[in-house]
């Protein structure tokens, strides 16, 4: 009762038009009055015209009307339309970055040999050099040898003085000068089309002024798209590759044995050399 009392002077008067048709007033809006300055939005329309101000911090805006709450679909939440092809506004379609070729090689390495190389590996780190790594040195010598055929295909034999060997430079010079073009580019291995490496074998031993050296043999087998004929290379293996949508290309794996040698006597500079050099069906 008393909560009727309090909205009827309000809400509940109604004032009859011509034909007994009754309307509800609308507070303050048939007189035309201004609403009183610092009442918000709710206020008046709860409380009436005739409110106190709200209290409000100084400098801190005048509040908004509340804004609407959101309404919660009836059954859940609505299912998502279906996503078209998005539309290209381009005129020219980005290039395609150039796929890379990768091959997986699964060596099977003679168990005698492996264990003999992981013996002689240990003897090296545990009488010659104890910060030696069976590890390390192969992927060492991976590098090694992309930077050195790189070097003998481009014919730059007087970069490789401190690197290989002097007899055996003097021999490569007499051979890859008188290659093919083709052939000359086939020796060149890029690094990232290396696919397989294995340690062929690992000697230690002592010369006859007791000098102590170890020779440890890599065998290396890579891809190349040097145009070879096939009948040139007998025995070597020939892959056609296709990148994506991209062209056909024919490559050829190929195997060369590198052997680095380095002499452990005290008192002398800790450095390998490559003291043998094989491209197999190239420089034969």
């Amino acid at each position: 009762m008393a909560l009727a009392a309090r909205l009827s002077p309000r809400f509940l008067l109604a004032w009859r038009l011509p034909g007994g048709a009754a309307r509800p007033r609308v507070p303050d809006a048939a007189t035309g009055r201004p609403p009183p300055p610092g009442v918000c939005y709710s206020c008046r329309c709860h409380n009436g015209p005739g409110t106190t101000p709200c209290p409000r911090l100084p400098g801190a805006p005048a509040s908004a009307p509340p804004a609407p709450r959101p309404r919660r679909p009836l059954l859940g939440r609505p299912a998502a339309l279906p996503a078209g092809p998005r539309r290209s506004y381009g005129t020219e379609e980005q290039p395609r970055p150039r796929q890379k070729t990768k091959m997986i090689v699964l060596g099977l390495p003679n168990p005698v040999q492996w264990v003999r190389t992981r013996l002689h590996g240990l003897l090296i780190w545990a009488y010659l050099d104890p910060e030696f790594s069976l590890a390390e040195f192969a992927e060492a010598a991976k590098q090694a040898f992309a930077h050195v055929s790189k070097l003998l295909s481009q014919c730059k034999f007087d970069l490789l003085e401190e690197l290989v060997a002097k007899e055996v430079l003097n021999v490569l010079k007499e051979k890859i000068t008188s290659l093919p073009d083709n052939h000359k580019n086939a020796l060149a291995a890029d690094i990232d089309e290396i696919v397989y490496t294995s340690t062929g074998d690992i000697s230690i031993y002592y010369d006859e002024k007791g000098r102590k050296f170890v020779n440890i043999l890599m065998c290396f087998w890579y891809l190349t798209s040097a145009n070879i004929p096939s009948e040139t290379l007998s025995g070597a293996g020939v892959f056609q590759v296709k990148l994506g949508d991209q062209n056909v290309e024919t490559k050829q794996l190929l195997s060369a044995s590198y052997e680095f040698q380095r002499e452990f006597t005290q008192g002398v500079k800790p450095d390998w050399t490559i003291s043998r050099i094989d491209h197999s069906k190239l420089l034969e």
